[in-house]
């Protein structure tokens, strides 16, 4: 086990440098200026787009309506936080749970923009009652994620289940490896998806594609865990934990309001599964180890 160890190092080296550089404030800060900036370049490209002045291979990709340039830049946002979902893949497996309550808000915040595409330019609420009203229902459930994120930060708490340190380095060893690998399939699908933006304006499926390659990760996670966590109360938190973030991501291909519904199902799902682990975990550890619970 040493030697496997000596040999996946190297790798679990690159990881390391590639997390670091994400979570640094400067690189952030870039980040923030460059959506900044490809916001902007959206607004002026369909502006000109509608005067008829791009070139025709440009103006094809391009679209004609200005609100889609805030749907690019939450979209572009969104990217990143599914980057920032799988570097906190090493984590654990709690703090992964709360960068997706991050991503969901996100998402149906997304969504809530997204309907003002289906608005007339200039705005008129006039016979456009259906996008205000999926508006506010992706508005409300957005803002009820992001309480009950607030109330999953508060309450949740770190169980321990490994002891021994050597067996917490390979656990952590193997996480890194799995997010490795996702991170490869991430930036594989991201320049897939921009050569296919330019070269034929649309069909991406980004999203889809990322989100059931994550819904097996967590099965992955689940079984990684088992091998180091083989109690019964960790694998059924673990478990758990895979069920809630499963039904966030099915979530994501339901249509207004059963994406609302279902994400905060999940959502409650998760505070009760934390709230009951959290309650019950010493009795849990008596019964682990032969007890009376």
């Amino acid at each position: 086990m040493r030697m496997l160890i000596h040999y996946f190092q190297p790798l679990t080296d690159i990881f390391d440098y590639v997390h670091h550089v994400w979570e640094r404030p400067v690189t952030q800060r870039r980040v923030a200026l460059i959506i900044l900036w490809l916001y902007l370049a959206a607004l002026g490209g369909i502006e000109l787009n509608r005067m008829g002045v791009l070139p025709p291979w440009l103006a094809v990709v391009t679209p004609l309506g200005h609100f889609y340039a805030i749907h690019l830049a939450f979209t572009f946002i969104l990217v990143l936080e599914v980057m920032a979902l799988i570097l906190t893949i090493s984590s654990s497996i709690g703090r992964s749970v709360g960068k997706q309550f991050e991503i969901l808000a996100l998402i149906l915040l997304r969504n809530a923009f997204k309907e003002l595409g289906a608005l007339p330019e200039p705005v008129t609420v006039a016979g456009n009652l259906d996008p205000i009203l999926h508006i506010i229902v992706s508005g409300a459930g957005a803002l009820f994620i992001f309480a009950c994120l607030c109330v999953y930060n508060r309450i949740f708490r770190s169980q321990g289940f490994i002891h021994a340190p050597d067996l917490r380095m390979r656990y952590v060893m193997t996480k890194k490896l799995l997010a490795l690998f996702l991170f490869v399939i991430f930036l594989g699908l991201v320049s897939r998806d921009v050569y296919l933006f330019f070269t034929c304006g649309g069909g991406q499926d980004f999203f889809e594609i990322i989100y059931t390659v994550l819904i097996f990760a967590d099965i992955a996670l689940v079984l990684i865990a088992q091998r180091y966590m083989p109690t019964f109360h960790a694998v059924f938190r673990n478990s758990g934990f895979v069920i809630g973030t499963l039904l966030m991501r099915l979530s994501f291909s339901a249509a207004v309001p059963w994406d609302t519904v279902v994400s905060s199902v999940a959502a409650l799902y998760i505070l009760a599964l934390t709230w009951v682990t959290n309650h019950f975990m010493s009795h849990a550890r008596d019964w682990d180890k032969g007890g009376t619970p």
